[in-house]
């Protein structure tokens, strides 16, 4: 049996047992951190207070039961009948803080969203303030809106037993069975990373079930093919896939980060040209780093904590500039190139060169060079290249063919590694003469391919009904959104003001809302949305819902450059005219100047549908699609632009708000 809690026992032995022996216990399973007196001092007043006010009830007890996601534990869970209640303790508080509320949301949502034996069990987060007045609760709202009920050290025997519905028709739960439960957390990108950073393996902090992807199957294959290299002293590539959400950017930091450990010499980096992933991921590094030390009584500044994570995450672009200005080896051996079909091509590249750096006529692409440059080694380096099939979103950005047609070109001994996927859907390479050289030349690994999205645990079907819905496959959306609706919420509105209350009146805890836009959707200005206005990624993404930057106050638009690899839980897609229907085909526009302009080439038009593709696929838990009314005296906002998507999506049995 699974021992996620530093004690357990029955409310009978727990109570019969004697506060040192139970005090000696937690202290033994504490020992890998720093304890100090405060806590002893508040699992004393925990087990005294829990001892008096657990009176004749009947159940289970437990201390600091792990949280695997969060990397954090919960004071005490307490089953009784039916009912399991996450209780937070803030001893000697007077006061219900709203830090203390999210907290225990936060632990209550953890387990129902990711336990699997709490998923149909009813759970009542619960806090106590040991020395605050009594509140009366409102037990009906609370369990329906799975919201906190408040109790003392005085009266929280009487919060329990109020809470505990006798008459219910629901059977006791079954405390082995809800022990020994599988826990399939899927985090976030950024709490995925702290985990990694800190050292945590990835099997504690993903989903483990077969029907899921197995990251560390994955990290397997990557390592065999890297020691193979190193070994064997020669150059290799592999190419990651899979679909939006699949967890390609945790695949890379996992990897990254396990041949770090492995063998330092090795330098692995874990490099993205996407800015504002870079900037969040590395603020959140330093930041836990920086306070995960203060915790432990060390002293690591802010800017130490965050130098090393700038040498663990790097811009690609940054490192592209510092080996043009030198021709030696890097002293990375592993390199991760997160969203590699992104890289510019040849026209963006030298374009790019001209009038940045003064080089004229520079003569490759960015694949390329980032090949050319790890070429400098002189015996064995290993790139692994995350691949998303259909998300070229910018100008420029060359997609898995530049890659392929280098090594084809240029670099013939080296070593490839692919996915079965990558010749079988024209998503990622379009031409047959590069698909023929890989099936020749190549070596082809399932492993290397994520077929299923965990960005939204409630479905993983979003991605499939994206794709039906951008491409206007009514029935097969249809379908695929009646199966969705239950456990992911997908709404509609015209309405922005409801949309925003939709949004709030859904999230729990620190679950985090924002509202999302196309770039081009220049036109939403009218109804608040500016997409011009830059965000700053670190405040939106990182800050709480006290800080204006944040993007909880749904104030701040973050478009698909900034949200691109990143997620948030729920989410207002507000949908701009830049692409809109018109007598059953998408019309992809452009605003310049004071109109609207056709977009006519084949490539710009498949970057705006990536562009709805990546925003429709950011939210984890649900969202609203906002679609504004037209003007009828604005020429730039008439009805056309809006009216037949709002209609084809009412059509797909989108739920329409009030």
């Amino acid at each position: 049996m699974i021992n996620r809690s530093y004690y357990s026992n029955t409310i009978k032995g727990f109570k019969a047992d004697s506060i040192s022996n139970i005090v000696g216990e937690l202290t033994r399973n504490y020992s890998n951190r720093r304890l100090d007196e405060l806590q002893v001092n508040a699992w004393q007043s925990q087990i005294e207070i829990l001892q008096n006010q657990l009176g004749n009830f009947k159940g289970q007890v437990y201390f600091e039961f792990t949280i695997p996601r969060m990397g954090k534990r919960v004071d005490n869970i307490v089953i009784i009948g039916s009912t399991a209640f996450i209780i937070e303790f803030k001893v000697g508080a007077e006061e219900f803080q709203k830090h203390a509320v999210e907290q225990v949301i936060d632990y209550s949502l953890d387990l129902k969203n990711f336990h699997e034996g709490s998923h149909h069990i009813t759970l009542i987060p619960l806090l106590v303030a040991t020395n605050a007045l009594p509140v009366k609760n409102d037990i009906g709202y609370i369990k329906k809106h799975f919201t906190v009920a408040y109790a003392n050290k005085q009266n929280l025997q009487e919060v329990m037993a109020l809470c505990i519905d006798t008459n219910t028709e629901e059977e006791e739960i079954d405390v082995s069975y809800w022990e020994s439960s599988i826990y399939k957390p899927t985090p976030t990108i950024v709490e995925a990373a702290k985990a990694l950073y800190k050292g945590h393996n990835v099997k504690e902090i993903t989903r483990s079930d077969s029907g899921t992807i197995n990251l560390s199957r994955t990290a397997a294959c990557i390592n065999q093919i890297v020691e193979h290299s190193k070994k064997s002293r020669v150059k290799s590539i592999c190419f990651i896939t899979g679909v939006p959400g699949a967890g390609k950017t945790l695949a890379g930091l996992n990897i990254a980060n396990e041949r770090m450990h492995a063998d330092e010499n090795e330098g692995a980096v874990f490099l993205s040209g996407n800015g504002p992933l870079v900037e969040v991921l590395r603020e959140a590094l330093a930041r836990d780093a920086s306070i995960g030390a203060a915790d432990t009584g060390k002293k690591i500044s802010k800017k130490e904590s965050a130098r090393k994570a700038n040498a663990f995450i790097q811009n690609i672009h940054h490192f592209r500039n510092d080996n043009i200005e030198s021709e030696s080896a890097p002293s990375e051996r592993v390199v991760v190139f997160d969203e590699a079909q992104r890289a510019w091509n040849l026209k963006q590249v030298s374009s790019f060169m001209k009038r940045k750096k003064g080089i004229e006529s520079f003569g490759m692409s960015e694949p390329e060079f980032l090949i050319n440059v790890m070429n400098r080694h002189n015996d064995w380096c290993t790139i692994i290249c995350l691949i998303g099939g259909g998300q070229e979103i910018n100008t420029g950005e060359a997609g898995l063919e530049e890659w392929v047609s280098a090594l084809k070109t240029h670099y013939g001994d080296w070593e490839v590694h692919y996915s079965n996927v990558i010749i079988e859907n024209e998503n990622y390479l379009k031409q047959n003469e590069l698909k023929s050289w890989l099936e020749v030349h190549a070596d082809i690994h399932p492993d290397l391919h994520f077929a299923v999205s965990v960005r939204s645990f409630r479905s993983e079907k979003l991605s499939s009904f994206i794709h039906d819905l951008l491409e206007l496959d009514v029935d097969s959306a249809q379908s695929l959104y009646r199966e969705l609706q239950s456990e992911y919420p997908i709404v509609l509105t015209r309405d922005l003001d409801i949309a925003k209350q939709w949004l709030k009146k859904q999230a729990r805890g620190t679950e985090r809302i924002g509202l999302i836009a196309s770039s081009g959707a220049r036109r939403l200005r009218p109804c608040g949305i500016n997409v011009k206005n830059e965000i700053q990624a670190t405040h939106w993404f990182l800050d709480d819902n006290e800080d204006v930057r944040s993007s909880y106050f749904l104030e701040e638009v973050a478009t698909e450059f900034d949200i691109q690899g990143l997620e948030i839980d729920w989410a207002c897609v507000a949908w701009g005219a830049n692409l809109h229907l018109y007598n059953n085909l998408w019309q992809y526009k452009k605003f310049k100047g004071s109109k609207w302009q056709n977009i006519n080439t084949e490539v710009n038009k498949k970057y705006l549908k990536n562009t709805y593709r990546v925003l429709l696929t950011r939210a984890r838990q649900g969202m609203v699609i906002f679609i504004p009314e037209g003007s009828s005296t604005d020429k730039t906002r008439v009805n056309s632009f809006y009216d037949e998507t709002y209609n084809y999506l009412k059509k797909i049995g989108i739920l329409e708000l009030n």
